[in-house]
């Protein structure tokens, strides 16, 4: 499907990190991805984690700032979670983040929802169209796991975000680009709530959380009223910590126990 590829060598990997860059029409260029693959023998149809980072980052953020990879296979080998592959692709690297919505002339929805799991599927054996998909973030990539994974609940068989941007008049908070650049014509496509609203009864499993000190915590305690006063199914949970790694980096393991005991 893509025009060219480039997959990382086995020789020069570490951490069972894989890298994987393709061209595609959606992002008018190139976009990687970095995947955990676990090192085991005759997987087949391996669970797919789509996991997100927020604003500034890129695709190595995950594994390099928090330890995902190496959180996750530690939980492997201790029996606590399933294998499973992560992978974590760029968000198409426009601005101080491109929010995974479409615009400026590129689909960086699609580069997410359509692209990264087929790039994962050719390069990665263990991954295929039997795989279930889960899909996960931080800040404004737990926005994005919030939005897609209910937009295309039939793509996804849970979400979960941390400290997640729940409206897109909240990117302000952390970019430069002015809101503007990121607002869609159908105003239910800026918000969480109103694209759970569409679909209530469809959701895929759906968890988030936050810390209490983080400055999105009123945005999504307000989500999390809207989602109980709808008698909506949902687990919320709030923990000590900020808008920082060390939070997210602990609270990316809850992520992994809940998408692992729904395999």
């Amino acid at each position: 499907m893509f025009r060219t590829t480039e997959l990382s060598d086995p020789g020069f990997e570490n951490g069972n990190l894989r890298f994987i860059t393709v061209k595609t029409p959606n992002l008018k260029g190139r976009g990687d991805i970095c995947v955990f693959v676990p090192p085991l023998e005759a997987l087949e149809d391996l669970p797919l984690v789509i996991l997100l980072h927020g604003v500034y980052g890129s695709a190595w953020v995950w594994s390099q700032k928090a330890g995902v990879h190496l959180s996750a296979w530690q939980m492997m080998k201790n029996g606590e979670i399933p294998p499973m592959v992560i992978a974590m692709p760029s968000d198409g690297l426009w601005g101080d983040g491109s929010g995974y919505v479409p615009h400026d002339g590129r689909n960086f929805e699609k580069w997410i929802v359509e692209d990264v799991p087929q790039a994962v599927r050719e390069n990665i054996p263990s991954v295929s169209e039997n795989s279930a998909m889960f899909i996960s973030g931080l800040s404004m990539g737990g926005f994005g796991a919030l939005r897609l994974g209910i937009k295309y609940s039939e793509k996804f068989k849970a979400i979960s975000a941390h400290s997640a941007i729940t409206d897109l008049d909240q990117m302000p908070l952390f970019v430069e680009e002015p809101l503007e650049a990121y607002l869609q014509g159908d105003e239910k496509e800026n918000s969480v709530w109103s694209l759970i609203q569409e679909n209530p009864n469809n959701l895929p499993k759906l968890r988030f959380d936050c810390g209490k000190e983080d400055l999105l915590i009123d945005y999504n305690r307000k989500l999390h009223q809207q989602l109980l006063d709808h008698a909506i199914d949902h687990i919320y949970e709030e923990y000590p910590g900020e808008h920082e790694w060390i939070y997210w980096a602990e609270h990316i393991k809850d992520t992994l126990r809940f998408f692992g005991g729904l395999q």
